[in-house]
């Protein structure tokens, strides 16, 4: 089933926001096999709104809206629907109802323009929004579907889950697609889709490499008509790819570096602590970022020029790392450092597994900010390598 998102906001056409529900459509969308061609973002004009419905159901059997369903004057989606299909809206009584009663249940008088939210056309039935005021619409055309919803992204969430997605879900009748996802680090993604070879060729199961702040994802997905089917598709194409990669393969879907090692030092029942020179507190940022790894963390330094606090000069990341471990106690040390390296920012990691040191460097071309999470990354990935193949 062809599909297509309509993000509807002249804020999204300033920059003022990022259009995160269109992302969590796609998502979505394509787990109950409807893909997705197109995405448009269109400020709050009545022509052009009107204008993008209609190419929308003229090439798309499901258009998702979201945003416009607000009660000001520039709120323009069920305006520009009514437009684009040649049909007039009118005020439902019974949403009329269920929407004062909103408004006295919070003990607030309900401004006249709010009526606006209580109105319909011939095509749509609405959807119920127990987050806020504004009802979504479902409307059939000529075998094509709009979907609106509200741009306010927690209550578009609830009304995707409950409301829009099982009816879509039925209607497609094609089936869903199950993903996962393999977390790389140490290879390019050149390098990666290399490794991979012909397995970048399939086309049921597809697998395909995306470039990522913490290292490449390499995507697998299947197409089948229910989850038994897609797993048994599935499996043995996530084996053979983890098979050709490796060591470098480090974790599944949302299991990040933090989380990774985190759950091995909780397994083996370690603490951890962690030195960092030139990075901000970026190293400790990426810690805190698992609760996991945070509850084995017995805390970390930031080390000046001069080895204060911890009384070792910055050149070494192994010495710091053992530093940080003895000063705590802890059972695992780890450290970053950035420097300059033959005229460029570089940085240097260390592990001190239990009195084994493990070391690496990488430089790169990038801003400070990407710079040092980048070495904090690369310094998790270290840990996490020690710990498989040391601990």
């Amino acid at each position: 089933m062809r599909g297509e998102i309509v993000s509807v906001g002249t804020e999204l056409l300033l920059g003022m926001i990022a259009d995160t529900n269109a992302q969590y459509l796609c998502q979505e969308l394509a787990t109950i096999g409807v893909d997705v061609f197109w995405i448009s973002q269109v400020g709050d004009n009545l022509g052009r709104v009107k204008e993008v419905f209609q190419r929308g159901l003229g090439r798309s059997e499901v258009v998702i809206v979201t945003g416009g369903l607000g009660p000001t004057e520039d709120d323009l989606t069920r305006e520009a629907i009514a437009a684009a299909l040649d049909e007039s809206l009118s005020v439902d009584p019974e949403l009329e109802r269920q929407l004062r009663e909103n408004f006295a249940r919070r003990n607030r008088p309900m401004p006249e323009r709010n009526i606006k939210q209580a109105t319909l056309i011939p095509s749509a039935r609405s959807l119920p929004n127990p987050l806020g005021t504004a009802p979504g619409w479902w409307v059939e055309h000529k075998g094509s579907v709009i979907v609106a919803m509200p741009g306010v992204p927690t209550e578009m969430r609830l009304m995707w889950e409950q409301q829009a997605k099982p009816p879509l879900r039925d209607r497609s009748g094609s089936g869903i697609l199950v993903t996962t996802t393999l977390r790389v680090i140490g290879l390019g993604e050149g390098a990666v889709e290399e490794e991979l070879g012909e397995l970048i060729h399939g086309t049921n199961p597809t697998v395909a490499t995306y470039a990522k702040p913490d290292g490449v994802q390499v995507r697998v997905s299947v197409k089948a008509p229910d989850e038994a089917t897609a797993s048994k598709l599935l499996a043995p194409t996530v084996k053979e790819v983890e098979m050709v990669l490796g060591k470098w393969v480090y974790g599944r879907d949302d299991e990040t570096l933090a989380k990774v090692s985190g759950k091995i030092l909780l397994e083996r029942g370690w603490s951890l602590a962690s030195a960092e020179h030139g990075t901000g507190g970026a190293l400790a940022n990426e810690i805190a970022s698992d609760d996991g790894l945070q509850a084995s963390y017995r805390g970390g330094f930031m080390v000046g020029a001069d080895g204060a606090p911890l009384e070792v000069a910055p050149a070494s990341p192994g010495q710091l790392a053992t530093a940080a471990r003895q000063r705590t106690g802890a059972d695992v040390g780890v450290a970053t450092i950035l420097s300059q390296m033959d005229g460029r920012l570089a940085g240097e990691f260390a592990v001190d597994l239990r009195g084994t040191i493990l070391t690496g460097d990488s430089r790169w071309n990038m801003g400070i900010p990407e710079l040092r999470r980048r070495a904090a990354v690369e310094t998790l990935a270290l840990l996490v390598r020690a710990l498989r193949e040391g601990g």
